[in-house]
């Protein structure tokens, strides 16, 4: 007799539960989160000005007393429902910075603005794909016995691509250092472009704040070789930033050349050890500057938009290198299911994090990212909305959209996490019809707009 898998008596049973409706309710609500967060306690909705009760709510009447809540974890490997999300609250992010909305006025968009492409450098030759890989007419091997050449066209997705054609000639150091301090990079290359902007302009470089006001938002993300790139929006605004027009010398050429020219430029240096060195860390040769246009020559905004929410959404594992969680010791790093390439860089980094040096670098505590320390989005202040302004606008427009002067008195405590192997199984099925429904909503308006 065949035996009735445990995720499925579990589901059996919790589809039999009295208020089993209500709990399916409440994993819809979610999304169908992979890990919803549970809470215990009541919300009252007060109406600011007579104190009369517009709302009461109490977990006390829920299944199981609790309320489940999403993770907001944004990675899609560990939960595809708050990934997209997450990737939806970047677009808006990203295009309210692009075009105007969420209290940024609509004039950003014929302010100066970039998308900027800044990559690592090489450390060392690795395997192309999309056209003969590495083709030499006199073959040749390296000092290590390896041939200097492939001269095969590989798949994009092929195992081989990214991989070092030398393993022992591929600076697995450098790669690691250079995560280590690409966060460090980016913060000097910001600085540097809003001191070549004063230059330029005949300003003193301490009083450019007092003229001009440079923004960004910027994504990171990993190549196939392993190694990070940074994909950013880079705008230029008045002194007062969004609400302010910049200076008349502020052109989008001249921001092109400071761009251009700090990448080109600025450098980190790591700490001196006697294991390995100093080493001087800078961008990569390959270096992407397109103007954003308003009359349609430049690259779309929605698209530039879509393409950072893309990418703030996709973990290490889902992107192939890296691990979405912490290695605690060596044995880890021998067990991860890596490429024989990134499990190298992962002993690269238990190493070095070793060193005493290096011990402000927490490279260990970093394995997993091979040293990145950085977040995988990061704005300036001035250059739109938050994640927790979004948050906020949603819960409101939620719960009391037509009371603004409601006062909202809260009292809830954390009680656990994450679903039972029956649950998790229905929440999954609930994450793909939702998603299946928005993307038949989506083809419906396309199709619509075409017909029109």
């Amino acid at each position: 007799m065949r035996q009735i898998p445990e995720a499925d008596l579990d589901a059996i049973r919790i589809a039999q539960d009295p208020k089993f409706t209500r709990w399916l309710e409440q994993v819809t609500a979610t999304g169908g989160c992979s890990h919803p967060v549970h809470l215990s306690g009541s919300t009252t909705t007060l109406d600011g000005t007579t104190g009369e009760i517009l709302h009461h709510y109490d977990t006390r009447d829920e299944p199981g007393e609790r309320l489940l809540v999403r993770c907001r974890n944004r990675r899609a490997t560990v939960c595809p429902a708050c990934s997209r999300l997450h990737a939806g609250d970047t677009f808006h992010l990203v295009r309210a910075g692009l075009l105007g909305g969420k209290n940024v006025p609509a004039t950003v968009r014929n302010r100066p603005r970039l998308f900027v492409t800044l990559t690592a450098p090489s450390f060392g030759p690795v395997h192309r794909a999309g056209e003969r890989c590495r083709p030499r007419r006199d073959g040749g091997s390296c000092d290590h016995g390896h041939p200097l050449s492939c001269g095969l066209v590989h798949a994009p997705h092929a195992p081989v691509v990214g991989e070092p054609l030398c393993p022992d000639c591929y600076d697995y150091t450098a790669h690691v250092l250079w995560h280590a301090h690409a966060s460090k990079l980016w913060d000097r290359f910001v600085i540097d472009v809003r001191r070549r902007l004063a230059s330029s302009a005949g300003l003193v470089q301490t009083r450019f704040a007092e003229h001009a006001r440079l923004s960004f938002a910027r994504v990171a993300e990993y190549q196939k070789r392993a190694a990070v790139h940074v994909h950013a929006v880079i705008r230029l605004d008045g002194p007062a930033g969004p609400d302010d027009e910049p200076p008349a010398w502020g052109t989008v050429q001249l921001l092109i050349d400071a761009v251009r020219t700090s990448a080109r430029r600025v450098m980190v240096r790591s700490s001196y050890s006697l294991a390995v060195g100093e080493w001087a860390l800078c961008w990569g040769d390959q270096i992407d500057v397109r103007p954003l246009c308003t009359d349609g020559d430049g690259p779309d905004d929605d698209a530039v938009a879509a393409y950072v929410a893309k990418y703030v959404t996709k973990g290490a594992r889902e992107t192939g290198v890296g691990l979405d969680y912490p290695l605690t010791t060596w044995a880890d790093i021998e067990s991860a299911p890596v490429s024989t390439h990134v499990r190298t860089l992962m002993r690269a980094c238990w190493r070095l994090g070793g060193l005493p040096e290096y011990k402000p670098l927490r490279l260990r505590a970093w394995t997993h990212t091979l040293g990145y320390r950085g977040h995988i989005l990061t704005k300036s202040r001035a250059y739109s909305t938050t994640y927790a302004a979004l948050r906020v606008e949603r819960a409101h427009h939620v719960v009391h959209p037509d009371t603004p002067d409601a006062v909202t008195e809260r009292d809830w405590s954390y009680v656990g996490s994450g679903h039972t192997p029956g649950a998790a199984l229905i929440a999954a099925g609930v994450a793909a019809d939702l998603s299946r429904n928005r993307e038949i909503a989506l083809e419906e308006i396309r199709r619509t707009s075409v017909g029109h």
